[in-house]
């Protein structure tokens, strides 16, 4: 099969139109549409319904559609390893993180510039959960997750070791302790991450094994803003070390040790087993392995 066909339907499923298809692709209306009825006979499938007023995908045409846009990024791979063969320190590299993790990848990525400074580096701010997934299909490089995603098509290597730091403001009665029991956080109200993540699910195991209650009544969508309300006393917040390391040591937020809640979290930076990495992917992991070791 020719790649041409597939690049006309990827082309003419985005932007739903025939005409501007052609438009994009210096290409007239009729030799457009002549591209995807071979396509759909050497196939055998319908790929779009024409009959009303707007173009729809059929079933067998959303699942060629997912597979076009792995072949586009599969030249575009291909591009990127012909411009590193021209030029070693060329290239691109996209990496995926949530929002804490990415901060883990500022001092990284500074080291890397320096070594690399013609490398376009994109940090993709992405749900852990799917970040697995993104790597395996050929949109991600390299991502860096909190967990293990226990899937053979993928390599993982712990880069870092966190915790889960429950945190306070110094003006909350409890700011001036080492340590608490849970049993004294029944009472508390808690500014919890709206995104469903293992450690949110492990904080609230913890809860339910001790008995007490969990007063979960503040959902906010970013670590930045619990941090806000947290250090306005507005309640109180299991959040990665990590993220509130710098306030913590400046006194803005103090950190309170749960006695019956110690939780480690392993930041691993995760990429295809199967797969080979980019001369700019594989430097990436260099300076990742070389600062641990150096740690």
């Amino acid at each position: 099969m020719e790649l041409y066909p597939l690049k006309v339907f990827l082309t003419v499923a985005s932007e739903r139109s025939f005409s501007r298809a052609g438009e994009k692709l210096l290409r007239t209306q009729p030799a457009i549409s002549l591209a995807v009825q071979r396509l759909e006979a050497e196939l055998g499938e319908k790929l779009l319904d024409r009959t009303g007023r707007e173009m729809i995908l059929t079933d067998a045409g959303k699942i060629v559609l997912d597979y076009c846009r792995r072949f586009e990024n599969l030249e575009r791979d291909l591009d990127n390893a012909l411009a590193e063969l021209r030029d070693m320190a060329s290239g691109r590299l996209a990496i995926g993180a949530n929002e804490s993790t990415s901060l883990y990848l500022l001092q990284h990525i500074v080291n890397y510039r320096r070594l690399y400074p013609k490398v376009k580096i994109q940090v993709r701010r992405s749900l852990s959960s799917k970040i697995p997934t993104q790597l395996i299909d050929g949109d991600l490089e390299l991502g860096v997750i909190s967990f293990d995603p226990e899937d053979e098509r993928l390599h993982t290597s712990i880069i870092y070791t966190d915790h889960l730091a429950f945190v306070v403001s110094p003006q909350h009665r409890f700011s001036a302790r080492k340590s608490v029991s849970i049993t004294e956080l029944g009472m508390e109200t808690f500014i919890a991450h709206n995104v469903i993540s293992p450690y949110r699910e492990v904080v609230i195991r913890a809860f339910q094994r001790n008995k007490v209650q969990l007063n979960m009544d503040v959902e906010m969508p970013t670590v930045e803003t619990i941090r806000k309300m947290v250090q306005r006393n507005e309640g109180v917040a299991f959040l990665p070390k990590m993220c509130v390391e710098q306030e913590v040591d400046q006194q803005m937020l103090a950190e309170v040790v749960v006695e019956e809640l110690k939780v480690e979290r392993h930041i691993r930076l995760a990429f295809p087993a199967r797969r080979a990495l980019s001369h700019a992917a594989q430097a990436f992991l260099e300076v990742v392995q070389a600062q641990k070791a150096g740690a």
